[in-house]
């Protein structure tokens, strides 16, 4: 175990004085858990912080929970702890482009996770500058992604502001946390469950032992929702404009509430649980498992209804340029200005995104059936494929071919002359 009294001198010896002469303030980055609750205390104790815990919620908890985190982190000694609902601005914000770039990375992955750190940490990044925080506090480990998102936003977006890591910097083990927290008297169960779930409105991850692996699938039972639907069911998506607005002809008021129902619908079949192979910022492989029902009925739905009434190269550069923004989004890079720009190409792009998708749900799995919409593409009165067609005729089509084909045409003909003999 490591020592962690000789840690401490990471970081200066209390008391810290603020620029304005009285103790520093320091907004924490508070879920609950081991990492926070050790920062909250050591913060507190050991460096004589003024410290201001922040849980943001961005779907991922229901009232009770956020009670229960507001009463762990006041018992650690915080002088404030708030909470702050960025739900439906991160829908606002990151979500809408998601669907609207139909963004599965490397073909799987909702960026159930990536994309809420970013919501959160800029509602952190916020909070620190309206009460003129000195210091931000994070409880990432030195091992993954969320470090390098939440020191970036912070770095960006309030310059100047220490960002202090005690769990990073000191190297700690969970072991160290939970024996220090004792010492102090904590007496919170900090049993290690057997698999870590983050549950956010856009996908909930799981990790465990068969996921640092290279081979393996997770059981039934670590799946945070079990399948209890048998029978298959019929759903139909409404979009406008791109935007979910509708579930089996229900309308809402805002997208959020949409897609928390289409969840509540379409969980409890399985759909939406797979493991995704991904590579982190700082450059090594790892393997995480999701559920993300909603999510993913909503993005396969939403390009069903893209593929008839958008044009095959507004569809092409969508993909290029939707790929390009998960990726970026996934490493931390939100807040560069190109994102804006992709942003404005995909809100343009779904002008004409409008109509009903129907989903046909069976445990574990899904199928679409079609779509309906006044700008479909594939109206029969231009023609129907691979039968008749109403706006030209064959001769168009001879003459068409001999044009389209001709420079290739002519490229061969020069490079076929130019073989060596062979004597054959």
């Amino acid at each position: 175990m490591k020592n962690t009294d000789n840690d401490r001198s990471t970081y200066p010896s209390p008391p810290q004085r603020g620029h304005g002469g009285g103790v520093k303030k320091v907004v924490l980055a508070f879920s609950g858990g081991l990492d926070t609750s050790y920062c909250g205390k050591y913060l507190t104790d050991e460096l004589g912080y003024e410290v201001h815990s922040l849980t943001v919620n961005t779907g991922g908890f229901d009232e009770t929970e956020l009670q229960a985190i507001e009463k762990r982190a006041l018992s650690l000694g915080v002088k404030s702890h708030k909470t702050v609902d960025e739900t439906k601005n991160y829908y606002e914000k990151v979500i809408r482009f998601l669907v609207f770039g139909n963004v599965l990375k490397n073909a799987t992955y909702p960026l159930s996770v990536s994309a809420e750190r970013m919501s959160q940490a800029l509602a952190v990044a916020n909070y620190a500058k309206a009460i003129k925080a000195d210091a931000i506090a994070h409880g990432s480990t030195g091992a993954g992604n969320d470090q390098v998102r939440f020191d970036m936003v912070f770095q960006i977006l309030a310059p100047g502001v220490e960002i202090i890591t005690p769990i990073r910097d000191m190297k700690l083990s969970r072991e160290a946390e939970i024996e220090y927290l004792k010492s102090k008297q904590i007496a919170f169960n900090f049993e290690k469950a057997k698999y870590s779930i983050n549950k956010g409105i856009w996908g909930t991850s799981v990790g465990g032992r068969e996921t640092l692996n290279s081979m393996g699938q997770l059981p039934e039972d670590a799946w945070p929702t079990q399948v209890t639907k048998k029978e298959s069911e019929e759903v139909k998506i409404g979009f406008e404009k791109g935007e979910l607005v509708s579930v089996n002809k229900n309308t809402f008021n805002h997208p959020v509430e949409a897609i928390q129902y289409l969840q509540t619908i379409a969980g409890p079949y399985g759909i939406g649980r797979d493991i995704h192979v991904g590579d982190t910022i700082i450059g090594i492989k790892g393997r995480v498992g999701f559920e993300a029902a909603a999510p993913i009925l909503i993005i396969k739905a939403h390009h069903a209804l893209e593929k008839h009434v958008l044009t095959k190269w507004q569809l092409s550069w969508k993909e290029q340029l939707s790929q390009f923004y998960g990726n970026w989004l996934h490493e931390g890079q939100y807040l560069d200005p190109v994102m804006r720009n992709i942003e404005a190409y995909l809100s343009d792009s779904q002008e004409n995104v409008t109509g009903e998708v129907s989903i046909t749900l069976h445990p574990y799995r899904y199928q679409i059936n079609g779509i309906q919409s006044d700008f479909d593409l594939m109206s029969a009165k231009f023609g129907k494929y691979g039968e008749m067609n109403l706006a030209w005729t064959g001769d168009d089509v001879k003459g068409f071919t001999k044009i389209f084909g001709n420079q290739v045409a002519i490229y061969h003909q020069v490079t076929s002359s130019k073989l060596p003999d062979t004597g054959n």
